[in-house]
């Protein structure tokens, strides 16, 4: 299913990057609000903000949302 970035990441003041719901990126899971992604750190060999405001593939399931891939 296609998402938003925005649906799936919040934004911080800080200007790092908070998922919203319990994601899986890589084989990781990561709790809700759990962590912070900052710009130029490689998280599952991606830097999220490489992807900022494209739209992401995933799938739900039991609450996690698999992240797949992004749209360019």
């Amino acid at each position: 299913m296609r998402y938003k970035f925005s649906e799936v990441f919040e934004k911080n003041q800080d200007g790092s990057l908070t998922p919203k719901n319990t994601i899986k990126i890589g084989g990781v899971m990561l709790g809700a609000k759990s962590i912070r992604f900052t710009k130029g750190v490689k998280f599952a060999g991606m830097d999220i903000f490489e992807y900022f405001d494209q739209d992401i593939e995933a799938n739900e399931r039991e609450g996690i949302l698999t992240i797949e891939g992004f749209y360019n």
